[in-house]
């Protein structure tokens, strides 16, 4: 199967994505983008990219590019109850544990392991008592990022 790698710049961030196949198998957020990376060149690339500029430009456009990720059972319990959450809406770390069976901080371990954040919307968790991380970061960049995230689709944040 062909792997590709690709970058795409949309506001706020550079994004890095990862195709096999025709398969979404990873998207890095990263604060800066990457000169060595390409932008997207075949047909395939550009539809990906196009999917995703038009989430960042109007956050009820839909986002369903077939998806691969590896992991464990209980991380595939996770990343599947937050494609459920809707753009928008929010669950606290301890409410996802509540529905899925686990702890609030294992829940926190695999949304840390995404591998296809936006896709698998791991930035609609929060800490019962504010925004909590994001990709394994509690301030700075990451932060400012989910931030963003969760206004673009229309959130209400409390902290």
């Amino acid at each position: 199967m062909i792997t590709s790698r690709f970058q795409i710049i949309v506001p706020p961030a550079a994004l890095a994505v990862t195709l096999s196949g025709e398969l979404i198998t990873g998207i890095d957020l990263q604060a800066r983008a990457r000169k060595s990376l390409p932008g997207p060149g075949s047909q395939l690339e550009k539809q990906v990219a196009a999917e995703l500029r038009a989430y960042f430009e109007d956050a009820a456009a839909p986002l369903g590019w077939p998806l691969a990720f590896d992991g464990s059972d209980f991380q595939r319990r996770v990343w599947r109850a937050l494609r459920a959450i809707p753009p928008g809406k929010v669950k606290t770390y301890g409410q996802l544990a509540a529905e899925i069976g686990g702890c609030a901080q294992a829940v926190g371990n695999a949304c840390r392991q995404n591998p296809i954040p936006i896709y698998i919307p791991c930035h609609r968790v929060v800490a019962r008592g504010g925004i909590g991380g994001f990709a394994g970061q509690t301030a700075g960049q990451p932060i400012r990022l989910k931030r963003w995230l969760l206004q673009h689709e229309g959130a209400a944040l409390s902290a």
